[in-house]
């Protein structure tokens, strides 16, 4: 691999790759698909920046950080990893919107821990162009 195999790489988990959100117990799909930014991208580490950022302004006088705090944190940078989405509700599209992630991730730890596992899953982002 050569340096702008690299950086081009880098680009195309920019870009997202469309993940389909899985039923926990049968594996079916959902209908119900998300455009996740890759682990390599810009997207990835300013959402990461912004948790630093996030965390440190929640610490009190002795630097700690309550589990509340932490855990807004957390799910702030797992949602600015969505890019985009195919949402319904009564059968109508969710508006794709920061808070409405923020609604399908606090839904269930399952959804996060699908979205989380894609977001830095290396391999399903490998050979995009």
């Amino acid at each position: 691999m050569e340096l702008n195999e690299i950086e081009a790489e880098a680009q195309d988990h920019d870009r997202g790759r469309d993940f389909d959100l899985l039923d926990p117990v049968t594996g079916k799909g959902l209908g119900i698909t998300l455009r996740i930014a890759g682990p390599d991208s810009a997207t990835q580490a300013r959402a990461r920046l912004c948790m630093m950022d996030e965390l440190a302004e929640a610490a009190d006088d002795a630097g700690i950080v309550n589990a509340a705090a932490r855990e807004k944190a957390r799910l702030n940078s797992l949602a600015a990893c969505v890019l985009g989405w195919n949402v319904r509700e009564a059968g109508e599209p969710v508006p794709f919107t920061h808070g409405n992630v923020l609604r399908l991730l606090r839904a269930a730890p399952w959804v996060q821990a699908q979205v989380d596992s894609f977001a830095a899953d290396r391999a399903a982002f490998r050979g995009l162009r």
